[in-house]
């Protein structure tokens, strides 16, 4: 069962979140935060797998609060969900360590997929908002270069899975080792390489032509 904690501060927005989410099997609300503050607050007791975040809320708005909890180690999924399309808003989201960007106005299926996809692992970010960090990835001066010499041959390895969005599960499957395995070795190879997200480490990845 994968935990879930909404964050929004419109009620009548996590109500029907939640309605929908409670639908699907293996999808679970835990708690809901009408703030950034309060989200800090209950990613501790209840430890969610999963956060869905909006972007513009009162006081500690989300890509504030992203920031906050991968500062903190929190390593749950994080997925905007939020009403801007506006690319700064996607790249500040992205760079602050959410893990995929989804649309309010998605059909109802749509966002269930998405959610579905994610929790398995999988990149949740449209073509055209991953075209934006490619884009800005190559604009940006690079210094990852040399910290890729860092990784060890596992650790590249996974990171080229990672890049043509395979979850943890399918890249354990495919290597023969364990969930938990796969999961340390992304970890390592994040932090060698100063990635915030799962999405940057692919875009970054693919621009590469990591393998």
């Amino acid at each position: 069962m994968t935990r879930i904690l909404l964050v929004d501060d419109h009620p009548m927005m996590r109500r029907g979140m939640r309605q929908l989410i409670e639908m699907q099997d293996g999808l679970q609300v835990v708690a809901e935060a009408g703030s950034g503050e309060e989200a800090l607050a209950l990613v501790v007791s209840q430890q969610p797998d999963m956060i869905l975040m909006d972007l513009n809320m009162k006081g500690m708005g989300g890509i504030q609060t992203v920031a906050e909890l991968r500062q903190r180690g929190v390593s749950a999924c994080i997925l905007m969900v939020t009403v801007s399309d506006n690319d700064s808003d996607v790249i500040a989201a992205l760079r602050a360590g959410a893990d995929g960007y989804l649309l309010k106005d998605l059909e109802p299926e749509d966002m269930v997929d998405a959610l579905l996809r994610a929790e398995r692992g999988q990149l949740v970010l449209s073509p055209r908002l991953t075209r934006i960090l490619a884009s800005t990835l190559r604009e940006e001066k690079d210094d990852r270069k040399s910290l890729a010499a860092q990784l060890t041959a596992r650790e590249k390895q996974i990171l080229g899975m990672i890049a043509v969005g395979n979850s943890n599960k399918l890249i354990a499957n495919a290597l023969g080792i364990t969930d938990a395995t796969v999961k340390v070795h992304v970890k390592n190879l994040m932090k060698k390489m100063h990635f915030r997200s799962r999405v940057e480490a692919a875009i970054w990845a693919v621009s590469n032509q990591i393998k």
